[in-house]
C-alpha cells in the first residue's frame, strides 16, 4: 500500500473546493457547503472553504453566508482562469500545510481535473461521482455513495487509513442551502507563489459556451428510445409548460440530443416540481436523476417498464398520441 502525505493521526476538519467562474461561485459549491454544514456539524468540526481565483471576496462572502465558517481565499492575477498546474499547486500546498480530514469537491469537468491531480499528490484515495455522502457510524469514516454496473448495484466507499478522505458529488445531488446574511465566519487571505515562467501551460483565450442547466429546471419533459428520436412534441410540451427538455443516456449516446440535456449518473441530477418521462424504461441509472421531482408522470407502452415504479401516476400508452393530446388542451388554454 502506498503510504499516505499524512494520516488519521494529524487530520482535523471539513473542506469544500469553492469553485467560480468570475468570481461568482458554481451552484454544486454551494450545495456542497449545505451538505458539507450538515456533516460539519454532526462532527463538530469545522467547515471550511478553498477559494483559488483572482478578486473573489464577494465570493467568499457568499459562502459564509450559505454555511462556510472559514475561508481560504488564494488571490492572484494567474488564477483569474482555471489551469490544472496552478491550482494543483495552490491546493496541495495548504492542505499538506492544514491537514484537513476530509475534502469535497464538486463533479463538473475542472472539479474531476482538480481531484484526479490532488489525489495522485497527496496520495490518498477518491471516491468519484457520489450520489450520497454520510459518516460511517462507530468509525466516523466518509462514506461515499456511488452506484455501479449500469447503475444495478449501489455501494459505498471509505478511506480508512490515507487522508484526506477525498469525494467529488455530482452537481444537484444536494438541494441549494438557504444564504444567511448575518452567518459569522472569517476570511483568510493566503500567501500565493506563482510566476509565469513556473507554469508549463498558459491560458490565451477562453470561450464558454452557455447551454441549459436543467438542474434548475421547475419542469422537465425527459425523453428516452421511446421517443425514436422525435423530440419535436416534448420540446413543444416543455415550452407551454415552461419547463425544459431533458433525455435519457440512450437518447445522447444515438445523438437525438446534446448531453447537456442527459439525465442519471452519467448526466445530471434534476430536482424538478414535474418531471414528465416519455418513453424511458427506467433504470436505476436514469431513475437516480429524477428521484427527488415533487410529481413523476411516465408515459410509455411496456406495463413492465421499471419507471412505473417510481411514478405517482402512470400512463400505459403510446407516448405520441398521449403527447399530441397534452399540447393540444394547453394551447387551447394559451391566450
Amino acid at each position: 500500500m502506498i503510504p499516505p502525505a499524512y494520516g488519521p493521526e494529524v487530520a482535523s476538519g471539513l473542506w469544500v473546493y469553492l469553485e467560480q467562474e468570475a468570481g461568482r461561485l458554481e451552484g454544486v459549491a454551494l450545495e456542497l457547503l449545505g451538505r458539507g454544514r450538515e456533516l460539519a456539524a454532526q462532527k463538530g468540526t469545522a467547515l471550511t472553504g478553498l477559494l483559488p481565483g483572482h478578486q473573489v471576496q464577494d465570493a467568499a462572502r457568499v459562502a459564509i453566508a450559505h454555511g462556510a465558517d472559514h475561508v481560504l481565499v488564494a488571490d492572484h492575477p494567474l488564477l483569474a482562469a482555471y489551469s490544472t498546474e496552478a491550482w494543483t499547486e495552490i491546493a496541495a500546498r495548504l492542505i499538506l500545510e492544514r491537514k484537513p480530514e476530509t475534502l469535497l469537491l464538486g463533479a463538473t469537468p475542472n472539479g474531476r481535473d482538480l481531484a484526479g491531480r490532488l489525489a495522485v499528490r497527496l496520495r490518498t484515495g477518491l471516491t468519484a461521482d457520489c450520489t450520497g455522502l454520510a459518516w460511517e457510524e462507530g468509525t466516523g469514516l466518509l462514506l461515499g455513495e456511488v452506484t455501479g454496473f449500469g447503475g444495478g448495484v449501489m455501494a459505498s466507499i471509505k478511506c480508512a487509513h490515507h487522508r484526506p478522505q477525498m469525494a467529488t458529488v455530482r452537481p444537484g445531488i444536494f438541494p441549494l442551502p438557504p444564504p444567511d446574511p448575518r452567518r459569522a465566519g472569517t476570511i483568510e487571505e493566503v500567501s500565493v507563489a506563482l510566476s509565469p515562467e513556473a507554469l508549463k501551460a498558459e491560458v490565451l483565450r477562453r470561450v464558454r459556451q452557455e447551454g441549459v442547466d436543467i438542474t434548475r429546471a421547475r419542469v422537465i419533459v425527459a425523453g428516452g428510445r421511446g421517443v425514436k428520436g422525435d423530440f419535436t412534441p416534448l420540446t413543444e410540451l416543455a415550452r407551454l409548460l415552461g419547463g425544459e427538455v431533458g433525455a435519457s443516456r440512450v437518447a445522447c449516446d444515438l445523438g437525438w440530443i446534446g448531453r447537456d440535456r442527459q439525465i442519471g449518473q452519467t448526466g445530471f441530477v434534476t430536482r424538478p416540481w414535474l418531471a414528465l418521462v416519455c418513453g424511458i424504461s427506467g433504470a436505476t441509472q436514469f431513475t437516480v436523476g429524477i428521484k427527488d421531482a415533487e410529481q413523476i408522470v411516465a408515459i410509455n407502452s411496456d406495463p413492465d417498464a421499471p419507471i412505473f415504479e417510481d411514478a405517482d401516476l402512470c400512463v400505459m400508452d403510446d407516448l405520441f398520441p398521449v403527447l399530441e393530446a397534452l399540447i393540444a388542451e394547453l394551447q387551447r388554454g394559451t391566450p
